[in-house]
């Protein structure tokens, strides 16, 4: 569970909440036609930019944002070594009944142990990748798009209270209603975006980048120990994919 994006997702709902409850009644922040503009609105406007297929998989697509926590590539590297000297040892069926966490890795590594060529498990593999990344795309697009309509929707709502209110200037009591209307989906317009949907992109993408990385490392420790490679060298090789300062120093000794 990312615990980051939990902390502050619900961190700045509490932060708007409790200014809203100092300030005074917090019912005065909830009116039904703000809400019905902005959020049946948004949701309206964001399904005519996608199939319905795609808009209702964004809520199972945000779930990532919030319960995915990958391995990182320090762990990924040290199976992937693990793994290279079980098949050095004992060739690619030694790799048969070991455990693997990682579901990408052990697709391929099925691939490996089927003894199908290099180039066909590599094109399999960056094909499931790339389907990968393409859904990763959709939700972030759809998430996106959410924090592009729901401030502009809130403007809508603006301009539809400030006219009920010009409307009905010679009624004083109607002034208060329609001028809570014209503010008030604004505020659930800018906090829509700002605080749930643009947030939630931003870490879709985050994910995504990460999970790139991880199956590219993937990849490369499959092939190379399909090709026999030394865990040694493999272990350098995928080093690459550490930052600088995670790196062992020494060099590589030889094969």
């Amino acid at each position: 569970m990312d615990l980051a994006t939990l902390i502050g997702l619900f961190g700045a709902l509490a932060v708007v909440l409790t200014s809203i409850i100092l300030g005074g009644s917090a019912g005065t922040f909830v009116n039904t036609p703000s809400i019905l503009v902005v959020l049946g609105g948004t949701a309206l406007v964001t399904m005519m930019k996608f199939s319905l297929s795609k808009f209702f998989s964004a809520a199972s697509i945000a779930v990532k944002a919030f319960l995915y926590k990958p391995m990182n590539a320090e762990e990924l590297i040290a199976e992937a070594v693990d793994l290279a000297k079980s098949a050095r040892q004992g060739g690619l069926l030694a790799l048969e009944d070991r455990e693997i966490k990682d579901e990408f890795m052990k697709n391929g590594l099925t691939l490996l142990i089927d003894g199908h060529p290099a180039e066909t498990v590599r094109a399999m593999l960056q094909k499931d990748l790339a389907q990968t990344l393409r859904r990763h795309g959709d939700g972030q697009d759809i998430f996106k798009a959410i924090g592009d309509v729901g401030p502009a929707m809130g403007m809508i709502g603006t301009l539809i209270g400030l006219v009920q209110m010009l409307a009905n200037m010679d009624d004083p009591k109607q002034i208060g209603p329609a001028m809570a209307v014209a503010l008030l989906t604004t505020l659930y317009g800018a906090v829509l975006a700002n605080v749930i949907a643009l947030p939630i992109a931003d870490k879709l993408a985050v994910r995504s980048r990460e999970e790139n990385t991880n199956k590219s490392l993937i990849i490369d420790a499959l092939l190379s120990i399909q090709g026999g490679q030394n865990p040694r060298v493999i272990e350098n090789m995928l080093e690459a994919y550490l930052p600088r300062s995670k790196r062992k120093e020494d060099d590589v000794e030889g094969a």
